[in-house]
């Protein structure tokens, strides 16, 4: 049974590094970036302004021949910063900076242009995130953060002589990321994730 799962293995092995180096089917490399996020509340008691963060990590893409349809796939390492606030009021005014590991998946259509498309192709993108909270879940007595935040992602992007990766992306949250607790819980005030990210990546 060992030399079954072994042989299975070795044969996953090979066929990975065979589609990896398959004219360039399957591209991994480094990403960074920064993030401008802001906090959405479901209360116009409440009002959230931007701040900016950063991100990063890697990234895998995969495109299949001729169509321009591919997608890309991430794990990347996010701080999160934004500010909150209740109006007429000085007991809620909070930075809540927060950490997480994100995994975006991302499908993408590319536009190829004659002549140029080996040094210049435009591309736009969507899909979903699944985001994990790393840091504290308390912000203050008021309000928690929440340990996974759902969003979905719109973006464009231009890929630059085959190898670098520039991205602009809006995430749109769809689950609630902030909950509030003791004196606000019963009114069910939350804010969800409004953020845009920009990020370069070189995919070998």
């Amino acid at each position: 049974m060992r030399s079954v799962k072994s042989i299975i293995l070795t044969l996953l092995l090979v066929m990975s590094a065979s589609v990896a180096h398959a004219d360039g089917l399957f591209r991994f490399g480094p990403k960074v970036g920064l993030t401008v996020n802001e906090l959405h509340f479901n209360n116009s008691t409440f009002d959230g302004s931007n701040k900016t963060g950063w991100t990063a990590g890697v990234m895998t893409e995969f495109k299949v021949p001729v169509i321009g349809i591919g997608a890309d796939l991430s794990l990347m390492y996010v701080r999160r910063n934004s500010r909150f606030m209740a109006e007429n009021s000085s007991d809620v005014n909070a930075s809540n900076n927060r950490d997480y590991i994100e995994i975006p998946l991302n499908l993408r259509y590319s536009f190829s242009l004659p002549v140029i498309s080996n040094v210049l192709l435009p591309y736009v993108a969507v899909g979903p995130s699944v985001s994990f909270l790393t840091s504290r879940r308390n912000i203050a007595d008021d309000f928690r953060n929440k340990s996974v935040d759902w969003a979905l992602n719109f973006g464009i992007g231009v890929q630059l002589v085959k190898h670098i990766d520039i991205s602009a992306r809006y995430g749109l949250g769809l689950t609630k990321a902030v909950k509030a607790i003791s004196d606000y819980e019963e009114a069910g005030i939350q804010g969800k994730n409004r953020y845009w990210t920009i990020s370069v990546a070189y995919l070998f």
